[in-house]
């Protein structure tokens, strides 16, 4: 079979999934179409004119028995402006959706990004999401949104989404559910996402400032994907650790080797996110036998079940039960118990590759995509 894959914006977790599925599916034949995740708000809606009328346009035009396209894909202008993939079997992957998004304090609010989404899946025939909580969260912004238009929307769009979507997450590659090290007798925790304001540093700097007055000895890793900009709180989440002789890893990993056997040392895994749609970086983490310390909302439910810490709306509620259920770890590893630590075996490429295959392979050969369950 001849596929195409198109990743208009290729950040770290969206490379990872595709990189993931050609390797999981080796028979196929793949042609990958990737452009670099930069230039946000140009990117999501230049992307059909980046590939439509520049040099892929001749890859474009070639016969295609599927086309795989991640939902920052301008779909139905592409489709308009290359007529020939029109008529192809596309099925759209959705790691995230721009309704459940939060927005920074600075960023310029525009419907823009949500229509996108809704015309990508609108135009595609096969909606992937990577957890509940995201098709949920699409399909509650775009009934919203749709609410707003003073006229002239058609009824039944959002049951048509939602006909066409299946829950399939992102798969964990084998390697990170290899055997544990030797942990450390002091409570070591690592805090391993993006250095961005959505992912809490604001919540994670206040729980600290709540746990230190413990005093108790631990280790923070805080590592993850940084930027040119980042958020003032890791600054004085560096100091905070640093004066009470804490510090552990910091900054981004540039060894995968070096970051897996972080995560094999470490006693748990802690999240402040304000969203997350799946939570690849803390499953990962309990994939090498972490325990997840995070909140009791966004996808977290669908892996592990209703065992996060509450998350309220304000940083100092969030900070406390943050903090509470960090002292609980801590007090487990002093004492030399286990911890609690999900089973997430199920959602390895081993797992899952079958269940993409499938899915695809219905999909090229022209069955009904709302056939397909949910």
């Amino acid at each position: 079979m001849k596929v195409l894959l198109l990743s208009a914006y290729d950040a770290d977790s969206h490379k990872r999934w595709r990189r993931g599925l050609v390797a999981a599916i080796p028979d196929w034949q793949w042609t990958v179409l990737s452009l670099p995740p930069r230039y946000f708000s140009w990117r999501i809606r230049g992307n059909s004119l980046s590939w439509g009328r520049g040099e892929a346009a001749q890859t474009l035009n070639q016969p295609w028995d599927l086309i795989v396209a991640t939902s920052m894909t301008d779909l139905s202008a592409l489709r308009g402006l290359v007529p020939q993939i029109a008529s192809v079997p596309t099925a759209v992957y959705f790691h995230e959706n721009q309704f459940a998004y939060p927005l920074s304090t600075d960023a310029y609010e525009s419907v823009e990004p949500q229509l996108l989404n809704i015309y990508t899946a609108l135009a595609g025939d096969l909606l992937l999401f990577n957890s509940d909580y995201n098709r949920r969260t699409l399909l509650e912004g775009a009934a919203e949104l749709l609410k707003r238009f003073p006229d002239c929307v058609p009824p039944g769009l959002c049951a048509e989404i939602d006909r066409k979507s299946h829950i399939l997450p992102v798969p964990l590659e084998q390697t990170v559910f290899s055997q544990p090290e030797a942990r450390p007798g002091k409570p070591t925790f690592i805090w391993n996402h993006r250095w961005e304001y959505d992912k809490g540093p604001d919540i994670l700097l206040a729980a600290l400032r709540r746990f230190a007055q413990h005093k108790r000895p631990f280790t923070l890793h805080v590592v993850g994907q940084q930027f040119r900009r980042q958020p003032a709180e890791f600054a004085q989440i560096r100091k905070l650790l640093q004066k009470h002789n804490a510090l552990g890893a910091w900054g981004y990993q540039l060894h995968v080797a070096d970051y897996r056997r972080l995560l094999r040392q470490s006693h748990a895994v802690l999240s402040t996110a304000r969203h997350d749609f799946q939570g690849l970086a803390v499953l990962e983490a309990v994939a090498a036998r972490c325990q997840p310390l995070v909140p009791d909302n966004l996808a977290y439910p669908e892996w592990f079940g209703r065992i996060g810490y509450h998350f309220p709306e304000d940083v100092e509620s969030c900070a406390a039960n943050l903090s509470k259920v960090m002292l609980r770890c801590a007090e487990r590893v002093e004492r030399g118990e286990s911890l609690t630590v999900p089973d997430v075996s199920g959602l390895s490429w081993q797992q899952l590759a079958a269940e993409y295959r499938e899915l695809l392979v219905k999909l090229a050969s022209g069955n009904s995509p709302a056939g397909i369950p949910a």
